[in-house]
């Protein structure tokens, strides 16, 4: 069989079962766009930002929990994609680039639009390739599906001289599709000491990260605390690992997590961390970080354990086979004196969403969009306040229904991986949480939302400033606000009418309530926009490198 190696390339990604590809085209990948044109089972959606093409590649990622590809050309497309690559890396999301290069007798030579697109992903990938041959790639694009989702998932980019992808080679049949390698499993004799140490703690708290979502791993971990009586603090990437509302559910630990849940982690004796890396966002200063307990630290990243924190046991392994069999080896316990002691604390510090009953204040907002959404309904974020409020008050019910950016906190991250979820699940409504800030660094994707149609409501918080820079700057640098504020404002709902985009103005409305809810029933894309105060800060907060034990609070 007689083909070129752009064609082989959409063949492969086709027979890896990718349905919908992001990107924008240039000089150095139009063979492969010319292979493109000529599949009919591959669709592609045009972004008008390289970033963009790769945040929607990892919104259909984070949805549906398999590797998505996005294009880009060579030079600054690939240079544009590197930050989305960035944020797949640290937040271990499965996510394939395939990047056009100049040609092989060009490479080196600083011709038009070439870059080292190979030497600069090489920190920011799981796995890079440059391809040499065509023939190379009948290895090389099964082989990055299986490395993506292999272990700790993760980006894997290809660069393709423009030469390799013209080339015509003769080849006998086509490979296999490849998918994830076995799962990595638990040592038994580490299982039978992690369930010795649950079984003589008394105080015990499960301290979940990304690797319970990404491993599938949501039930296996609500059966373990069931039957154990063990209460969950999540990171930010696990919020919606356990539904809103559980007894044992605690909420978000951490910088800008609930105070009972950080002064839980203050008194337990045994912290079980499965699929979490002590991020310090999550533990603050490390070193007061549970200062009285014993670790258990189960993942299936080996080189994340006492990465960061001396583990009492450490398990490498795949959350969710961990979780099972340590199922067994646990022994029913109700643990009334702890869980008599965490009902306290959750009454003594209470999470205070303060106006969450005024629909027109920032949690109220977001209380009632909750209320007017299904449970299967996806929830995308920006990065910055309005990121932390939804954290704090959205009630998850559902896992793979939270997209935001946690490792990396990418501004511009919001609006395109909404896009993303919506074309991989279509069916659903999809939500976006953003800030002025955030919305104005991927804004051109409202060209991409409105020609694909989709159902994706964006909810625009607008301070016109960076309001979790401006609330740092107020705090911690005596009110010396520079670079922060944007006194010019924005008409935010006239642009995406400008884009065919249909708004709703929540300020001034005679039912905001009524006014939010319309807006979310009204099948297609919508933007709803709030006004919020910029001297609205979100706390409780942990100072920059303080402990988890000393939060701030409204109060002082």
């Amino acid at each position: 069989m007689k083909t070129t190696g752009a064609d082989l390339i959409i063949t492969l990604l086709e027979r890896q079962g990718i349905e919908t590809i992001a990107g924008i085209p240039g000089g150095a990948n139009l063979p492969l766009y010319d292979a493109l044109a000529r599949n009919p089972c591959i669709r592609h959606v045009l972004a008008r930002h390289e970033q963009g093409a790769g945040f929607m590649a990892q919104g259909m990622a984070r949805v549906t929990g398999k590797p998505q590809v996005c294009f880009a050309t060579s030079g600054p497309g690939a240079t544009n994609v590197l930050t989305a690559i960035a944020d797949a890396k640290l937040d271990s999301i499965p996510l394939i680039c395939i990047t056009g290069q100049v040609p092989t007798g060009l490479i080196g030579t600083d011709a038009f639009q070439e870059i080292d697109t190979y030497g600069l992903s090489i920190p920011i990938t799981k796995h890079n390739y440059l391809v040499r041959d065509a023939r190379e790639l009948l290895d090389i694009i099964p082989a990055a599906f299986r490395i993506a989702c292999s272990g700790r998932p993760g980006p894997v980019l290809i660069d393709v001289p423009k030469d390799v992808q013209t080339a015509e080679i003769e080849i006998e049949s086509l490979p296999d599709p490849e998918g994830p390698d076995p799962a990595l499993l638990p040592d038994p004799g580490r299982l039978r000491a992690a369930a010795d140490m649950i079984r003589a703690s008394r105080r015990p708290v499960l301290y979940i990260g990304g690797g319970i979502i990404a491993g599938g791993a949501a039930d296996d971990l609500l059966r373990l605390a069931e039957k154990s009586s063990i209460p969950i603090a999540p990171t930010l990437l696990a919020l919606d690992a356990v539904p809103a509302g559980h007894p044992l559910h605690l909420g978000m630990l951490g910088m800008h997590g609930a105070r009972f849940t950080n002064h839980a982690l203050e008194a337990c004796d045994l912290l079980i961390a499965v699929g979490a890396r002590f991020d310090d966002r999550a533990t603050g200063r490390a070193a007061a970080f549970c200062p009285n307990a014993g670790i258990i630290h189960i993942d299936i990243d080996r080189s994340e354990i006492e990465k960061i924190k001396p583990a009492s046991i450490g398990i490498a392994s795949d959350a969710g086979e961990a979780l099972r069999a340590l199922l067994p080896l646990i022994e029913p316990d109700s643990r009334r004196e702890w869980m008599a002691e965490v009902r306290r604390l959750r009454a003594e510090f209470p999470m205070e969403l303060d106006g969450v009953e005024d629909v027109t204040s920032a949690y109220g907002i977001i209380r009632h969009t909750a209320d007017c959404l299904p449970p299967d309904a996806i929830i995308a974020t920006d990065v910055g306040q309005h990121q932390m409020r939804v954290a704090q008050a959205f009630p998850f019910r559902t896992p793979r229904t939270w997209l935001t950016s946690g490792g990396l906190g990418t501004m511009g991250f919001g609006l395109p991986a909404a896009i993303g979820a919506a074309l991989a699940a279509p069916a659903r409504t999809v939500v976006c949480f953003t800030g002025d800030g955030s919305f104005l660094m991927n804004i051109q994707e409202l060209a991409t939302l409105a020609e694909e149609e989709l159902n994706v409501k964006i909810i625009l918080f607008d301070n016109r400033s960076l309001g979790l820079v401006h609330q740092q700057q107020d705090l911690f640098y005596g009110s010396r606000f520079i670079a922060v504020n944007y006194p010019k404002p924005v008409d935010f709902a006239g642009i995406a009418g400008c884009f065919g985009i249909p708004s709703t103005r929540l300020a001034g409305s005679d039912d905001p309530a009524e006014a939010l809810a319309q807006a979310l029933r009204t099948p297609g894309p919508h933007l709803i926009h709030a006004p919020v105060d910029v001297y609205d800060k979100v706390f409780p907060m942990v100072a920059p490198g303080g402990a988890n034990s000393q939060m701030l609070t409204r109060a002082g």
